[in-house]
């Protein structure tokens, strides 16, 4: 028979609540240093990229502001002013989410609300790790978004 040593339920309580806010404690502390970022998700573009801005499927590139999202190719180009193109990586550097988008003149994360503006600096706190830009050349209506 084994031999128990009998407590009260305040003693008990009282007892396992230190504990519990102990592993509590080290549960939270061990989780906030670890990253739940991928910082490889960002690759350099293979090739060049190019497009016919003339082909409908870019239309939204014919006002500024625009902006078309090529998702295979994880790049986002927006026309930010007349005959002016930026193109970005559609991957938030916040936390790897393929969700840029263009804005008001700034490309914009809808996952947390990261802000960039067209150099990929970031604007706010979720922002601060910035975007890559690749450069764009546009000769006529061909626009080449260039591997870096």
């Amino acid at each position: 028979m084994i031999d128990q040593e009998k407590i009260n339920r305040h003693a008990f309580l009282k007892n396992l609540g230190l504990k519990g806010a102990a592993l509590v404690a080290v549960y939270c502390a061990g989780n906030s240093l670890t990253s739940c970022q991928n910082d490889s998700a960002v690759t350099p573009l293979a090739a060049d990229i190019i497009l016919d801005l003339s082909d409908s499927k870019y239309s939204a590139l014919k006002a500024n502001n625009g902006y078309v999202v090529l998702s295979s190719q994880n790049v986002v180009v927006a026309r930010t002013g007349t005959d002016t193109y930026v193109a970005v990586t559609l991957i938030c550097s916040h936390e790897q989410r393929r969700e840029i988008t263009y804005r008001s003149g700034e490309f914009y994360c809808t996952a947390h609300g990261a802000r960039f503006d067209n150099t990929g600096k970031g604007l706010n706190t979720e922002g601060k790790k910035g975007l890559t830009v690749y450069p764009t050349a546009l000769n006529g209506t061909t626009l080449t978004v260039k591997a870096a």
